[in-house]
């Protein structure tokens, strides 16, 4: 007896699919750049070359969602990570590119370093419910021009699974990839082995911005993956319902997919989203609201709808600070995209909008996820969990402490033992100091961070790495 929820209706979601190729065909899409609009205009879409408008027809769609791959496996750099998409299970991937960490010796809230992506990412290597790396704060101590290779060389060097993040215009693309060679050895080993992938947000409502998606079209020719993940606000970027907020962002998922499939049909994708919402009361964004959950939870649905690799944000906060505003945001966040069979949830370590990652965060963030998957694997009823025997024997008045049953599942899985959450006694947990889950992350924290780094890559390998960036910083400076 799984644990389930119903988030769209089949009647739902054909109504969320028509209303999204209406909006497609007859209000269009804005394209910058210079590769995508001709893409469009040579496959039947109507395109205003003054507006940069095309408007899509159902057949490009239709054709689209043809040939994009129902299933493939997320490479990593040690095998034992590989990633199969879709997935039988929830994982979960770091959050990306907040502006702030709090400096976890001071406590301070200050701007993300080149070093916090490395030490987040060591952290999150030893986090048993991820399997995928972003760079979760901007590397504001590297050039302007090539700050994003920095954080994507980071990824590189600090962990062993897969990683994720973005290049901003095409003259990042010959660096990108010479990094890529020196850590996989190949060409070859680039396209096949999908080690590492692209995240690729379209600019709400229904704009894609010019260099980057010149540049991940060009990395078609690298058969990178990517995960879409448009990010319209309901009431601000996005219309103020969830249903329409809903056909907004499916219309920017597909109109990024049909793009990336013209160009390179058969380019593994996968739908995403993260979609917010406005606090009406301060225009803020908001991404720890039941609203959030709901959409995300919603928009999985849909990816399943058209038979694709599905992900979603979640696990997400609006909270300035750690504690329980954090935990109950993201709780509230991740138990519906995991309830719909999100493949990966974007945001473990961060809160405040996404914009400030706190390394304790991570651990917490992993409790939180197996906290959910044991919620989602619901009631076993088995033969094998059938103790009527145990109850027979015990009677009224008795007790099940001696059962084998009973000593049978305190080694199982049917019971989730936190190893974060403290449950001593009142005057146990009183003696110990007051320990809570924040307070156990952070020895854990400090406790990876001294010990040495999983999965180092060969010394030669990283001084290659540095020699691209530096010829990077150089070029791109000049270039710009």
């Amino acid at each position: 007896m799984k644990f389930t929820a119903n988030f769209l209706s089949e009647e739902e979601q054909s109504h969320i699919h028509a209303e999204t190729l209406h909006i497609l065909s007859e209000v269009g899409v804005k394209f910058h750049g210079e590769k995508a609009l001709p893409l469009l205009e040579k496959n039947g879409a109507k395109v205003d070359w003054d507006t940069k408008i095309a408007r899509i027809p159902k057949e490009i769609v239709d054709e689209a969602l043809r040939v994009a791959p129902k299933s493939f496996v997320l490479g990593a750099r040690n095998p034992v990570y590989d990633y199969p998409m879709p997935s039988p299970v929830t994982r979960y991937c770091i959050d990306g590119t907040a502006a702030f960490i709090l400096d976890p010796e001071s406590g301070q809230k200050r701007y993300g370093t080149g070093q916090d992506i490395e030490n987040s990412l060591r952290i999150f290597q030893q986090m048993d419910m991820g399997v995928m790396a972003w760079a979760p704060t901007v590397a504001s101590d590297a050039p302007a021009h090539s700050r994003v290779l920095h954080e994507f060389f980071g990824i590189m060097k600090s962990t062993s699974k897969h990683g994720q993040h973005e290049v901003h215009h095409s003259g990042q693309i010959p660096y990108l990839v010479e990094g890529l060679k020196a850590v996989l050895g190949s060409e070859d080993a680039i396209r096949e082995q999908l080690n590492y992938s692209l995240i690729y947000c379209p600019v709400a409502p229904l704009m894609h911005d010019g260099e980057m998606l010149d540049a991940y079209i060009e990395l078609g020719e690298w058969n990178m993956p990517v995960m879409v993940l448009p990010m319209p606000v309901n009431g601000t970027t996005g219309p103020a319902s969830l249903f329409s907020n809903l056909c907004l962002a499916n219309a920017e998922a597909l109109s990024s997919i049909v793009i990336f499939e013209l160009a390179h049909p058969g380019r593994p994708v996968i739908y995403s989203s993260a979609t917010g919402s406005v606090d009406f009361r301060s225009g803020a964004y908001l991404a720890g609201t039941p609203e959030m959950g709901l959409q995300s939870a919603a928009m999985v649905v849909m990816g399943r709808y058209y038979n694709l690799p599905s992900t979603s944000a979640g696990c997400s906060s609006d909270a300035k600070e750690p504690g329980a505003e954090a935990i109950l945001d993201k709780l509230i966040t991740t138990i519906p995209p995991v309830s719909a069979g999100s493949d990966i949830i974007v945001g473990m370590g961060e809160i405040e909008g996404d914009q400030l990652l706190i390394l304790e965060q991570l651990v917490v963030d992993n409790e939180l996820a197996h906290l959910c998957e044991r919620l989602y694997a619901g009631v076993d009823g088995g033969d094998s969990k059938n103790l009527y025997e145990d109850i027979a024997k015990v009677g009224p008045g008795g007790h099940f402490l001696g059962s084998k049953h009973t000593r049978q599942a305190a080694r199982s899985d049917e019971f989730f033992m936190s190893r974060l959450i403290d449950r001593h006694p009142y005057e146990a947990w009183m003696e110990l100091g007051k320990p809570n889950m924040y307070r156990n992350a952070r020895e854990k924290v400090n406790e990876i961070l001294a010990g040495p780094l999983i999965d180092p890559l060969p010394e030669d390998v990283i001084c290659e790495l540095d020699k691209i960036l530096r010829t990077a910083d150089q070029e791109l400076a000049r270039q710009a």
